[in-house]
């Protein structure tokens, strides 16, 4: 049997994806993972601690792709980073989408997640924050433009991998024109052209 954490985080990540975050109960967590709702908070101190934990070790990772990307520069070419970043970035958004979007029906629960995610100094803002890191230390390479806006750059990508999320993963029976891989690499040779 895995140990409790695990079990938690696995109960977790089945709930909030097919009842959503707002419905799945740290007391229905705990039924699911076989324990009790004591040793869940022995592992996690709120649901949304275990939503962040979720979205950091059961969804695809694009959090520490941006980083190491910031931090060493010029391994690959800019545009098979952005292409690597679009594709992590159009699975995190499709598979994160079904788990948070309940929380904007409830403002409420949505108030308290917000500032629960503010405490833990994470949110929403961070992969556009890292994006953004990691373009601006292309600029400083001279491998994109010295004008470009790497902020909007990486708000535009990020932006449309979302959006991809919400437009067709969110849709029953609605498939994307294209694969993750060629919406993945067209993403990002169209905003290179922009910003090379």
């Amino acid at each position: 049997m895995k140990p409790a954490r695990e079990r938690i985080l696995d109960a977790s990540h089945e709930l909030m994806r097919t009842i959503g975050l707002a419905r799945a109960t740290t007391k229905e967590i705990a039924k699911a993972a076989g324990c009790s709702e004591a040793a869940l908070y022995k592992h996690f101190t709120s649901k949304e601690e275990l939503f962040v934990t979720v979205l950091r070790e059961r969804l695809p990772q694009l959090g520490p792709l941006l980083h190491r990307l910031a931090a060493r520069p010029g391994e690959r070419s800019v545009e098979e980073n952005l292409t690597e970043i679009a594709r992590q970035a159009a699975h995190f958004y499709a598979e994160s989408f079904p788990i948070a979007a309940s929380l904007y029906a409830e403002t409420t629960l949505k108030r308290r997640h917000d500032d629960s995610m503010q405490e833990m100094g994470t949110g929403p803002h961070m992969p556009i924050e890292g994006l953004d890191a990691y373009l601006r230390t292309e600029r400083e390479a001279g491998r994109i433009s010295a004008g470009a806006d790497t902020f909007a750059a990486a708000s535009l990508l990020l932006g449309a991998c979302a959006q991809r999320a919400f437009a067709y993963d969110a849709v029953v029976g609605k498939k994307p024109p294209q694969s993750v891989d060629e919406f993945a690499a067209a993403l990002a040779r169209t905003l290179l052209a922009g910003i090379s």
